[in-house]
Order: C-alpha cells, then structure tokens, then sequence
C-alpha cells in the first residue's frame, strides 16, 4: 500500500479529506457526519465526485453538505532519494 501512495504522491495526487453531513433516513431533522479520505487530483476531484454521486445514488440518507480540503504532500521538486541513514546517539 506504501508503494502506491508513493506514486499517486509523486503523480501529483494529494490528501483529498471531506466531511460530509447528512440527514438520518428515520430522522429527518437530524443531521450526521461521515469523514471519507482519498488521494486525488485537485482541482477537478474525480475521486471525492465519484463517491458523492455513490452516495446520493446508493446511500438512504440524504446529504445536507460537504466540506473539503485538499492537500499536497510532496511536490515533485520536494522529494529526494536517500541512500543512506547515520544515527547519532
């Protein structure tokens, strides 16, 4: 799983976290969260639009709103390969 999130890090994917609210299918004036995390590509979000249509197509309680937030990790000019390790005492 590691190696993955290494290349979709270094395909320029990020850290895509929403919080979804949404209305209890028996309790319709009670509003829920659900926290749902993935890699994907700003700005578009392909990934966190596929869940949502999931959702609305799938899931009994409806959704009141979601909050995003998109971020990234490593940018290709960030990363370095290391060859060796010291460990100071």
């Amino acid at each position: 799983m590691e190696n993955r999130e290494t290349e979709l890090l270094l395909k320029g994917y990020g850290l895509t976290t929403a919080e979804f609210f949404y209305h209890m299918p028996d309790y319709a004036h009670v509003l829920n969260t659900f926290i749902w995390q993935d890699y994907d590509l700003a700005p578009d979000h392909p990934r966190l639009f596929k869940f949502i249509e999931f959702w609305q197509d799938e899931i009994e309680g409806p959704l009141h709103s979601v909050r995003f937030t998109h971020r990234k990790m490593i940018a290709p000019g960030e990363w370095r390969n290391v060859v060796g390790e010291f460990t100071l005492h």
